[in-house]
C-alpha cells in the first residue's frame, strides 16, 4: 500500500473539518431552539443580541456567510474554557450569555450585515 498524495491528505483533512463544523451547527441549532423555548416558558422577551444569534442558526445563515461558522466554533471553545461549569441553576444564564457573545462576534467579524 503506497502513501497517499498531498491532494488526498488535504481532502481528508477538509472532510474532517466540515464534519466537525456540521456537527457543531446541528448542536447549536438545537441549543437555539432550547433558548427560545426557555424564554417562552419564563414569559420573558429575548434580548435583541441573543435573538440575532438564535436567528443566525435557525435560518442557517452560516451557509451564506463563509467563515462565520468557523469563527463561532472558535468562540464556542473559548467560552467553554472561560465560563464556569453549567449547573442546573446557571445553565439558562450561560446559554443566553453564549448567544450574546455569538452575536457580538458576528458583528465584529463583519457577518452581521
Amino acid at each position: 500500500m503506497g502513501s497517499r498524495d498531498v491532494t488526498e491528505r488535504y481532502n481528508e483533512l477538509i472532510r474532517h473539518q466540515r464534519r466537525v463544523l456540521e456537527e457543531f451547527a446541528v448542536k447549536e441549532i438545537g441549543y437555539a431552539n432550547d433558548l427560545l423555548w426557555l424564554y417562552r416558558a419564563k414569559n420573558l422577551e429575548i434580548p435583541n443580541d441573543e435573538y440575532r444569534a438564535v436567528a443566525y442558526f435557525k435560518n442557517r445563515e452560516f451557509l451564506r456567510k463563509p467563515g462565520s461558522l468557523t469563527l463561532l466554533y472558535q468562540m464556542y471553545w473559548r467560552c467553554m474554557a472561560e465560563l464556569p461549569e453549567p449547573t442546573r441553576e446557571n445553565s439558562f444564564d450561560l446559554l443566553g450569555y453564549r448567544y450574546m457573545v455569538y452575536a457580538r462576534t458576528l458583528k465584529e467579524g463583519g457577518y452581521d450585515v
